[in-house]
């Protein structure tokens, strides 16, 4: 059986940025601002997102390709401006996500990271949407790299948690069927914001939530 995404066809991807605690104090060393009020953004190809056993490809202008395991929500209804308490009625299920990015052209441009989150097949999701789950309990995420836990965290260390994330976004734009919103990535175990290592041709990817299941992908030029 050969796996192919999840979700095709959704009008939009969104992903939420530094959305972690001990990511937030990353930035923080870096120079950021850890006073934010509202979560940080930016659109994302479907394009970028393999399935789950397909290779992830590294470019030919970049050695910085880096992972980001995230958990993902699959939108189900449509909804515009959503209150808190009726958030999770739009959600159809959750997948998983590692939102790849080309670490050194995000840097392109002085505000913005398009360039470094838009190259083809850089990133996965899967292996499925799961359906049946209580996503007010808190998600273990633990990521592999060649076997080496290098991500593990619970998503009750999120600073905008899911029903945040979902009133804030459709506020100010209609939440579709089938849209998918990658909802952030903890910090790398033992690594610094500038010692990052980036992945390379052979590489294996692993991502693991207990109550969805386990995503992997190998890294090909």
């Amino acid at each position: 059986v050969e796996l192919l995404p999840p979700v095709m066809g959704g009008e939009k991807i969104l992903c939420i940025g530094v959305n972690y605690a001990n990511r937030d104090a990353e930035l923080t060393a870096a120079g950021g601002n850890t006073e934010a009020t509202s979560p940080s953004m930016f659109f994302k190809p479907p394009n970028t997102l393999v399935a789950h056993n397909q290779p992830i490809l590294r470019p030919p202008e970049s050695e910085q390709l880096e992972y980001e395991g995230e958990i993902a929500l699959v939108i189900g209804k449509t909804g515009r401006r959503i209150p808190k308490d009726r958030a999770l009625e739009h959600v159809a299920g959750i997948t998983m996500c590692n939102e790849g990015t080309i670490r050194d052209w995000i840097r392109h441009g002085r505000f913005n990271v398009t360039q470094g989150k838009a190259w083809d097949s850089t990133g996965s999701i899967g292996p499925w949407m799961t359906t049946d789950i209580d996503l007010t309990r808190p998600l273990h995420i633990t990521c592999k790299i060649n076997g080496e836990v290098t991500q593990d965290d619970t998503t009750d260390h999120m600073i905008f948690g899911f029903v945040d994330i979902l009133s804030y976004v459709s506020t100010f734009m209609t939440l579709k069927p089938g849209d998918i919103i990658a909802t952030g990535t903890p910090s790398k175990l033992n690594q610094k914001a500038d010692e990052r290592k980036w992945l390379k041709p052979g590489d294996m990817f692993e991502m693991h939530v207990p109550e969805i299941g386990t995503l992997k992908n190998t890294v090909q030029d």
